[in-house]
Formats: structure tokens, sequence, C-alpha cells
């Protein structure tokens, strides 16, 4: 007889926790990223290296503010900053060889069958924003731009993930807010060509 996953019961073991977060944050990630020698700029920076003027975000000036803006979005989110960080500890232990199953050597020479990397910045990426994300992951991590060529093998695919999930979006957001706007003045158009023929007596 074959199950189905529809057939599992679903036991909500959590149904009582909160659903908010509980407590004062007491560490942000930009400050954690900050200490391992990643800035805010540094990520823009990069980000823009592979910019291409699109709708909506048609010059550098206007890019740097979507992009920044997208990275906030991004890392209001707990689970994203916590994928983040589990990348950061990764590379630390990497540093030290301290990493199970791979010695010092081989984390260093960042060998092509170790995989565990590209996994985690595929799903940060993908986290962020879909198959887009996915797509603009590799783009960054083919070139290597800006910061991406000079950190560990963990932090290049983690920061890269996560630059190209905000850049996906950055690109998706720029046409959404220029459709927004054109139908707006549309909305607009309209509303003065029908007051057009009303005479104020």
């Amino acid at each position: 007889m074959s199950m189905k996953l529809s057939d599992i019961k679903n036991t909500d073991m959590k149904k009582d926790q909160s659903k908010e977060l509980e407590g004062d944050v007491t560490v942000d990630i930009r400050d954690i990223l900050k200490e391992e020698g990643i800035t805010v700029k540094m990520l823009i920076d990069t980000a823009l290296e592979l910019y291409v003027p699109h709708p909506g975000i048609e010059t550098r000036e206007k890019a740097e503010e979507v992009f920044l803006r997208e990275l906030d979005l991004a890392l209001s989110d707990p689970n994203l900053c916590l994928l983040i960080y589990a990348g950061i500890l990764l590379e630390k232990e990497g540093r030290r060889g301290h990493l199970p199953n791979i010695s010092r050597k081989s984390y260093e020479g960042d060998l092509t069958f170790i995989i565990a990397d590209e996994v985690i910045g595929m799903s940060i990426s993908r986290y962020i924003s879909g198959d887009k994300g996915t797509f603009e992951f590799v783009r960054f991590d083919k070139q290597k731009p800006g910061i991406l060529s000079k950190l560990g093998p963990f932090m290049d695919d983690v920061i890269g993930g996560l630059i190209g999930g905000v850049s996906a979006n950055m690109y998706t957001r720029s046409m959404a807010d220029l459709g927004a706007n054109k139908e707006d003045k549309s909305d607009k158009n309209n509303k003065s060509s029908d007051n057009s023929g009303v005479i104020a007596g």
C-alpha cells in the first residue's frame, strides 16, 4: 500500500509559540559582516560592477538607491541573517582547520568537489528572489567582481548569494515601480479628461 504526503497526519508542535520575535535584538548582521571586513558600501559597489541599465533604474544613482532599499528589506528577515551567519561561522572554522571531514588544505584550495559553499550561496539567493536570484548568483559567482574575488571559499558564495538575490529584486522592483507610476499617471489623466466637459456653474 502506497502512502502520499497528504496522508501523513500533521502535528503542529509549535502552535502555541509566539509568531513574533521576542526579547531585544542585540546583534545586527551588518555589524558582524563589518567585523569580517565587509561593509554595505562594498556590497553596493560589487553589485553595481555588473549593473546593466534597466527601465526604472536607468542611472547608477537610481540603481544604488533601489539596491540599498532591497538590501535593507532582505536583511530585515532573521532567517536570511541566520543563513549568512552560518556561512560566516563555516569560514571561521575553515580558517582554523576545524571543519568536519575536510582538511585545512582542502578548505584553502576551495576544491571543486566541495559544493557546500555553492549550495549555501544558491540557498541565500533563492530565498531572497527565487529562480531570478539563483540566475544572478551564478552571474556574480562566475565573474567574481569587487569584494567577491577577495573573500574565502564560503564567504564569496554567501556574499555572492546575498548580492545576487538583492540584485535580482532590484531589477524586478524597478520594473514594478515603473509600471505602478505609469498606472498612476494614466489614472490621473483619465480623471482630468473625465472632468474636462464639466462646466462649473
